[in-house]
């Protein structure tokens, strides 16, 4: 079950001893009784029917009839690299992490390099917060109804024999074959300096000379899977650039085709599930920079601050099937 529920109706399904994946506002998802399951804090969601700023209701993905068993697992940087180890051997993994903690920096830089990382799907988001108010991005463990802005969180899912979880991601940006090839010296939210098409340049100044659009995002082919990297900031003045998420050294990444109209992009090339979409999440990116609000683009699930598809992304939609194997 996908919807967007009263604080009074996801309370009674947390008593009811529900598995619940939820999304909300700080001061719905506060009022919440103990019980089994996790969180992080956004308004944004996109609905049935389009995407909303909401933060009276929250956003509830009920994962009960659908797995096993399960189990909630907090983590920092001492344990991160353990959640490939927690998994079901059949299974899938929803881990939230508060934006802005060195929690989600950490999964970023270093994900790549944990054990097994793709021998079972970990997805999930980064949680946030509206962006006109000066709150603090959080997750909530259901368990001990505690929440943080320094830890993550983690629904590990079991599902019956016979069952499968496929993890897909959605990505409307391309790399334009006309760009050149940008690569990194070292792994990081931030860089001064860059190669493009082998020779040393200031990025910032690139971006500057070159008119990039910067609400496009760079991209890295990996293993045949297109991975954005987005332009949080242009320092212009020191000659740096802060990204959403990280780049990594080695890699080599191009500009994306610019985008005539995001919504229509999105709408016009959505996918077709296979099985049942138990979970999805879209980043707030496509929401702020496709002028979402109010319009169908994506399966319904929170809006937020980055996705995880393994690796931590932008400007994506992820979502898993839960389908039968034959």
């Amino acid at each position: 079950m996908k919807k967007i529920q009263s604080v009074e109706a996801v309370s009674e399904l947390i008593n009811a001893g529900r598995v619940l994946s939820l999304a909300g506002d700080e001061r719905a998802l506060s009022k919440l009784p103990k019980g089994q399951w996790i969180a992080g804090t956004t308004p944004y969601f996109m609905g049935e029917e389009k995407g909303l700023f909401q933060q009276e209701d929250i956003y509830v993905d009920d994962l009960t009839d659908y797995v096993a068993g399960h189990k909630i697992v907090q983590y920092d940087a001492s344990n991160l690299h353990e959640i490939t180890e927690d998994r079901f051997e059949n299974g899938f993994t929803i881990l939230v992490i508060p934006a802005f903690s060195q929690v989600h920096s950490d999964y970023a830089l270093k994900a790549p390099d944990f054990d097994g990382l793709y021998d079972g799907p970990i997805l999930g988001w980064v949680s946030g917060k509206d962006l006109e108010s000066e709150d603090q991005p959080k997750i909530y463990n259901g368990i001990s109804n505690d929440a943080s802005s320094d830890i993550g969180v983690a629904l590990h899912l079991d599902l019956p024999a016979g069952q499968m979880a496929d993890l897909e991601i959605f990505n409307i940006h391309k790399p334009n074959p006309d760009s050149p090839v940008i690569e990194f010296t070292d792994n990081s939210f931030e860089v001064v300096d860059c190669l493009i098409d082998g020779e040393p340049q200031n990025f910032a100044r690139f971006i500057n000379d070159n008119n990039v659009d910067t609400q496009s995002p760079i991209i890295c082919d990996y293993s045949g899977a297109d991975i954005n990297v987005c332009i949080q900031n242009v320092d212009t003045d020191n000659g740096k650039v802060d990204f959403y998420a990280p780049v990594f050294k080695g890699r080599k990444y191009r500009l994306a085709i610019p985008l005539e109209d995001y919504a229509h992009e999105f709408t016009s090339n959505l996918p077709t599930a296979h099985g049942d979409v138990v979970f999805s999440c879209n980043c707030v990116l496509n929401f702020l920079y496709g002028g979402l609000e109010g319009k169908k683009a994506g399966f319904p699930g929170p809006i937020t601050f980055g996705e995880i598809g393994y690796l931590l992304l932008n400007q994506t939609m992820t979502y898993l099937n839960i389908m039968d194997i034959e």
